[in-house]
Order: structure tokens, then C-alpha cells, then sequence
């Protein structure tokens, strides 16, 4: 029987207010009375070193607030609005008022301490940046270089990879049919091993005309966040940009062609949403992204069924709780690193010190931990019994990368794209599964590992050999 984890190691108060944030549109009245438990979270971000854009907090106003009254509320921290944001997701489930980004003369704390409170506010909070969570330390899997890909009755074998192979050797080898986004730096769509992989937008030829009426004129492959624009793909041809995204991409999707790496699965489609650049990512535009996905599902029955998230740093937020809200009421999994612990390079105790985005107590939420090619967890791996779900292969990790080139990295960063791709290949083998029985399949599934017992909710590794 297959056990349901969903709700292992919740707290009977957290699940309340879970609970409560799922039952109607009234939801986002509940969600915001907890602002001033989010605030003192926001304070305790400054102690664990987490960081924001030093003059910006993103503000969501209450409904029917006049024009007389927000200019009142911003004159407390002397605020200009920098930018509305209004995604069509967030008009779709019935806010009309969205976020305004704020720059003010004041510390971010400051001014969201001087409009805690205030009768026109709905919510206040920095603009946390969030960086991708990874070092850099080839037939790439017959040579014994892709562990992370291997079985124990694999060949090359290893019993503490993902078992893909074993996957493979069955028969199961994912689907184009299936997608998933990167929610990241860029990918090189044109790269050997993801050529053919990445999405081309049907419905939004390059025309300069925003024809499929999303808010993002000709987005072929995705969407630039980061910059504001439809390219992706920032690296050129000397790789000087988007090796992250386009690592994590081909451990999800590097195809089976002879040459290079392979990911989980041979055939996928995915959408790059950037939002990581020079300078990392903020809360701002990683709501966008998750926005943009949750609106292509819905816009166009896209079968969209996750997106990865191998990044991190910022406190709670709110707003950007809500938008990944938004996703699982699409059937749309957040497959989020754990960390890669602080300054001092080794792991963190998520239960103890809350790590986000995976710390997000939602349903669709799965955290991710790394650990090594001799099944120990990774010395650098974030953990926690109840606010981490599995382990999966984040050590020595090798995968493509800009341009049209190859690399070793380890992190969450690349233990979380195995969950991700093993999401996918179980969406392709069992179709119009909900996200809810991905996600159970994925924890039930899990291996048994002592690394990993009382570390994590299912106290084990990844295992996608029984899709």
C-alpha cells in the first residue's frame, strides 16, 4: 500500500492554516492576517544574513484602498512606486489590485516596520534576492561520470543514484508531451543535449505583437524576467552566462543522442522562465515567473506539471506564497532546494532555521536534500525532519552547461532537478495523475537511508525505477 506523505510532519497549527488557505477566495483575507507573524520572520532574516534590495519593499495595498489613501500611506517612507505588478494569474483568481514594488530613501526593514499596521495595507516586505545554490568543483554516463542517473542492477551501477536507468531499461524514458519550467538562471536551448527539449511557443510567433495576449510579446522559449525580454539565453558563444539553468536543465532533460550528458528523461519539454542574473533574482520577478507558468496552464491546457526551483536566501514571503499558492491550484509542483547551509558551508537544520522557498508549508511544495555517491548525505545539504521531504544525487553532478559545454557542480541546486525530472517521468507514464499523487508517489517511492533517517520526512532517496 502506498503510504501518503503529504501531510508527515506538519504541525497540527500549520495545517490549520493550510487548510484554511485552500477553501475560497476568501483565502487571501486569512493568508494576510498573518502579516505580523511574516514581518517578525522578515526581522529574523537580517540575523541569519539573508538578503534584499536595500531601498525597494513590495506592498500589496487591501481592496478598494483610493489613490488619495495608498499616496497617504506611502508618504510614511517617502515611497515612489517602481513598478505595478498585475500578472494574469493574479487577475484570473480575482485580485485586482496586485503588488506595487516601492523604492524609498529608507532601510527596506524601516519602511516595511512603518507601514506594519497601517488600516491601507494588506502586507509589506523587502525585495529578498535569492541566488542559485551551487559550486563548480565526456560520453558522460557510459564513462562513469552521470552516478546520479544510475541504478543498483544499472550499468555503470550505482545503487545510490536516482535509478533512471533502471527506469529506462523499462521502458520509461518521460514524454514531450510533458513539461515542466526552470525557474532559474537561463537555459541554451541551443546546446547538443537540450536542442529539441526546450519550448517553442506556438501561439506567439516573433512578430512583436504580444499575439497569444499573456503580457510578453514573442516569448519563443520562456521569458527574461531578470531583464525584460524574450532571450533566455544570455551566455553568447563564450558560456559567460546561464550555467546553472542550463545544468539543471539537462539533468531533467539532457537528451539521449550519443554524446554528452542525459537527463531523467530522454524526452521533456521545458519552459525556461530566467529570473536569476548577475546579481541573483528577486521576490519581485520570481512571482512573475511562477505567474507566467500557472497562466500557460491555464491559458492554453498546457500539461505543465512542476517547476524547479534550485535557488534560495530570502526570508518569508508572502507574495510570493501566494503565487506558488496559485500553482497548486493548477496541479503545478514547487520542487525547491533545501539550502546548501550558510557562510560556514555546512548544512542547516531547516526545522530549526527556515530556509526559502522550500520551507513553504503548501501541499505543492517538495524540498529537496543532496547527498553523495556512497549514499552519505552531502556535508553541505540543508536538512529537517519535517520541513524536508528526500534526498536525491547532489554531489559531483555532471551536466551540460554554456556554451554547448559540460561541467561537475555540486548542491541542492542539482539534487533538486532529479526530483524534478523523476516528477516528469512519472507525469509521462501515468497521465492526468493530480499533483498530489505525483508528489505521493515520489515520498512513498523513497529508499530507506541511514544519512538520511530523522533527516528528512521520508527519511529516504529518490527511487524512479517503479514508475
Amino acid at each position: 500500500m502506498i503510504k501518503n506523505y503529504l501531510t508527515a510532519g506538519k504541525s497540527a497549527v500549520a495545517m490549520a492554516l493550510l487548510s484554511a488557505s485552500f477553501l475560497t477566495s476568501c483565502d487571501q483575507e486569512a493568508l494576510l492576517e498573518n502579516k505580523e507573524l511574516a514581518t517578525s520572520q522578515q526581522q529574523d532574516a537580517v540575523s541569519n544574513g539573508r538578503n534584499f534590495v536595500a531601498n525597494e519593499v513590495l506592498v500589496k495595498f487591501k481592496a478598494g484602498v483610493s489613490e488619495e489613501a495608498r499616496a497617504k500611506a506611502l508618504a510614511h517612507i517617502s515611497g515612489n512606486v517602481k513598478e505595478k505588478i498585475l500578472t494574469k494569474t493574479m487577475e484570473r483568481f480575482g485580485d485586482k489590485e496586485g503588488l506595487v514594488l516601492v523604492h524609498t530613501p529608507m532601510a527596506a526593514l524601516e519602511a516595511v516596520g512603518k507601514l506594519k499596521g497601517a488600516a491601507e495595507i494588506a502586507f509589506a516586505e523587502p525585495n529578498y534576492i535569492y541566488e542559485a545554490s551551487a559550486t563548480s568543483s565526456d560520453p558522460y554516463f557510459t564513462n562513469g561520470s552521470l552516478w546520479g542517473m544510475y541504478g543498483d542492477a544499472s550499468s555503470p551501477a550505482n545503487q545510490y543514484g536516482s535509478q533512471a536507468a533502471e527506469a529506462w531499461a523499462a521502458g520509461h524514458t518521460g514524454s514531450s508531451s510533458v513539461v515542466v519550467g526552470i525557474i532559474d538562471e537561463g537555459v541554451q536551448y541551443t546546446h547538443p543535449d537540450l536542442a529539441g527539449q526546450v519550448w517553442t511557443n506556438p501561439n506567439d510567433p516573433v512578430d512583436g505583437i504580444d499575439n497569444d495576449g499573456n503580457g510578453y510579446v514573442d516569448d519563443v522559449h520562456g521569458w527574461d524576467f531578470d531583464g525584460n525580454d524574450n532571450e533566455v539565453y544570455d551566455g553568447g558563444t563564450r558560456g559567460s552566462l546561464d550555467n546553472h539553468g542550463t545544468h539543471v536543465a539537462g539533468t531533467i532533460g539532457g537528451k539521449n543522442n550519443g554524446a554528452g550528458v542525459v537527463g531523467v528523461n530522454w524526452n521533456v519539454t521545458i519552459i525556461s522562465c530566467k529570473f536569476l542574473g548577475r546579481r541573483g533574482g528577486t521576490t519581485a520577478n520570481a512571482v512573475k515567473a511562477v505567474d507566467y507558468l500557472t497562466d500557460l496552464k491555464t491559458r492554453h491546457g498546457m500539461n505543465i506539471v512542476a517547476s524547479n526551483n534550485s535557488w534560495g536566501g530570502g526570508g518569508f514571503s508572502q507574495a510570493l506564497y501566494d503565487a506558488v499558492n496559485r500553482a497548486n491550484s493548477k496541479e503545478i509542483l514547487f520542487v525547491a532546494a533545501a539550502g546548501n547551509g550558510g557562510s560556514d558551508g555546512v548544512g542547516d537544520n531547516n526545522d530549526a532555521v527556515e530556509s526559502y522557498p522550500s520551507n513553504m508549508d503548501l501541499p505543492n511544495v517538495i524540498a529537496v536534500a543532496a547527498i553523495t555517491n556512497t549514499g552519505a548525505k552531502s556535508s553541505f545539504s540543508n536538512y529537517g525532519a519535517t520541513t524536508v521531504d528526500i534526498g536525491a544525487p547532489g554531489s559531483a553532478i555532471y551536466s551540460s552547461v554554456a556554451y554547448n559545454s559540460y561541467a561537475s557542480y555540486n548542491g541542492t541546486s542539482m539534487a533538486t532537478p532529479h526530483v524534478t525530472g523523476g516528477v516528469a517521468l512519472y507525469a509521462a507514464s501515468h497521465p492526468g495523475s493530480t499533483a498530489a499523487a505525483i508528489k505521493n508517489a515520489i515520498l512513498s517511492s523513497a529508499i530507506p537511508t541511514a544519512s538520511l533517517s530523522g533527516k528528512c520526512v521520508t527519511g529516504g532517496r529518490l527511487n524512479v525505477s517503479g514508475f
